[in-house]
């Protein structure tokens, strides 16, 4: 390896190490962190104002047999229980959904689990909001998804909270 190229691959490694783990993004949109550190992948929050009491809106939200009534992805379906699961059609076939136990915190994350296994992890919260609430679900972009898909999955959630309010604040 010749002189220059050896000082352009040591700049470049001390400008890397200078950005810290986390921001340094790698192959397949996901974070490959120092060794001994968890991988993690981007996130965007999208959040929705709803004129109700936080307690009205956690107690709707955290109801599983509600989430067709707003979640587009299971319009369509009848959640069923089956255990800690509730199962359902959706346009990807039956899926597990698995929520968190109701708790004081405002927590309502749950996994979706595909027909394929793989699992994905819906973190939602419901927060006070003066003397509303606001709703904050966070998205997380898989490896290998393109930019376009995962600007659509947003949208997508986007137009989820938009009915979760219309229906709540009728």
């Amino acid at each position: 390896m010749n002189k220059y190229l050896k000082i352009q691959l040591s700049i470049l490694i001390l400008f890397a190490c200078s950005l810290g783990s986390s921001q340094i993004k790698m192959f397949k949109n996901v974070v490959r962190p120092s060794k001994g550190l968890a991988v993690t992948y981007p996130a965007k929050q999208i959040s929705i104002s709803i004129g109700k009491n936080v307690n009205e809106v956690y107690q709707f939200i955290s109801t599983p047999e509600n989430m067709p009534r707003w979640a587009a992805g299971l319009s369509q379906a009848e959640l069923v229980k089956s255990g800690d699961d509730w199962i359902a059609d959706s346009p990807m076939g039956k899926v597990k959904v698995r929520f968190v136990e109701k708790n004081k915190f405002g927590v309502v994350d749950h996994d979706v689990i595909l027909p394929s296994g793989e699992v994905n992890h819906n973190p939602l919260r419901v927060v006070k909001n003066a003397d509303g609430s606001e709703v904050i679900f966070t998205l997380y972009r898989r490896p290998k998804m393109s930019d376009a898909d995962f600007e659509n999955d947003a949208r997508a959630v986007t137009k989820d909270l938009q009915k979760l309010k219309q229906i709540l604040e009728k």
